[in-house]
Order: C-alpha cells, then sequence, then structure tokens
C-alpha cells in the first residue's frame, strides 16, 4: 500500500539532520515536497521519490499486531 502524502502530515526520514531530529512537517506536495525540520525550523526542497524512498509512514499510521 502506497502512502499517501499531504501538507501537514509529518513524516520520518531515515538518516538525522545536524540538529539531531528526524522528523519533518509537509509544507508543500507536488513533484517536490516542502519540508520543515520538527526540530530547528530548518526548511527544505526535496524531490517527491526521495521522501518516497526515505521516509516512514506517520506514527499514526503504523499499527502493532501482537
Amino acid at each position: 500500500m502506497k502512502y499517501i502524502y499531504e501538507v501537514g502530515d509529518i513524516v520520518q526520514l531515515k538518516k538525522k539532520h545536524p540538529c539531531g531530529s528526524t522528523e519533518w512537517q509537509i509544507l508543500r506536495v507536488g513533484a517536490d515536497f516542502k519540508l520543515k525540520c520538527t526540530g530547528c525550523g530548518h526548511e527544505i526542497m526535496v524531490s517527491r521519490t526521495m521522501v518516497e524512498k526515505n521516509s516512514h509512514p506517520p506514527a499514526s499510521l503504523v499499527t502493532i499486531f501482537y
């Protein structure tokens, strides 16, 4: 199942930002994504493929099965 990214979602990337945070808030969705670091507020523009390849779905969507 492919996740649909929306503005306002928090995604967790595989690599840490220099500030130590791995969570980013999505500010813009399209061919490119505009992301804002939740740790320091730094904003970046990255391609959609980079986000899809290097992110985990938001914690609210992760279901734990026992």
